[in-house]
């Protein structure tokens, strides 16, 4: 199945150029592309809503009319999952990406080694979104792709999973039985929790909130480690 990309940029001449070293990306590695184009997010945000399929969407900051951030924004309302990068000219708005989970910056003019270096590690992030992890209620089995997982939260002998768009699970584990079996997104925050850090959508001295509104207390201590942690995911 090819990778759904779409380019969201106001300016013809940088569309047609990243288009051209995306096809010779995908010609390197031997993989399939869809590529769309769009002159500005509201274009992009219009077709989302009548198609939402999309893997990885290069995204202009500095637009006229809706700017790249606040369409990004508006994109992580209802996906958590497509692997944004911002391409830019200017260095001011990085800080930015934190809120909207975005994998890296390009700066233009783009260089193409660099691009692809990005390119291949958004494919890396979409393979991990496949991974499983199988969860054992007291009335079924279910494999959640371990991308839907937001935080597991333990409460006694329990843990609760929850899970994006697929509901809360209640498994009658530890919560450090789950910290092997999860990958490198996962971070245990304290005694309670263990956070995907791909979903957290700000980070505070004393909380995390997540997407869907959801805000965990993090314990004395946990905030630096939090974020040396994500950090070290850029």
């Amino acid at each position: 199945m090819p990778y759904r990309i779409a380019i969201t940029d106001d300016n013809p001449t940088d569309i047609k150029y990243i288009s051209s070293i995306l096809q010779q990306w995908a010609s390197a590695r031997g993989l399939s592309v869809q590529i769309h184009s769009y002159p500005s997010a509201e274009a992009f945000l219009f077709q989302y809503e009548e198609d939402p399929a999309c893997d990885v969407i290069l995204l202009d900051i500095e637009m006229s009319g809706m700017d790249g951030v606040t369409m990004a924004k508006r994109l992580r309302e209802k996906n958590s999952t497509a692997v944004i990068v911002f391409i830019t000219g200017y260095s001011d708005y990085i800080a930015e990406g934190y809120d909207v989970s975005a994998l890296n910056y390009l700066m233009k003019p783009v260089d193409p080694d660099r691009f692809m270096q990005v390119m291949d590690r958004a494919v890396e992030r979409l393979c991990r979104e496949e991974r499983l992890l199988t969860v054992k209620t007291a009335n079924e089995i279910v494999r959640l792709p371990m991308g839907s997982v937001l935080f597991l939260e333990a409460a006694r002998n329990y843990v609760t999973i929850h899970a994006e768009g697929r509901g809360d699970f209640v498994v009658r584990h530890k919560l450090g039985d789950f910290e092997n079996e999860l990958d490198e997104r996962f971070l245990r925050v304290g005694r309670s929790y263990i956070v995907n850090l791909t979903k957290l959508y700000r980070i505070m001295r004393n909380e995390v909130l997540f997407p869907d509104g959801t805000v965990l207390p993090l314990p004395r201590g946990a905030y630096d480690t939090l974020n040396r942690a994500i950090i070290d995911r850029l």
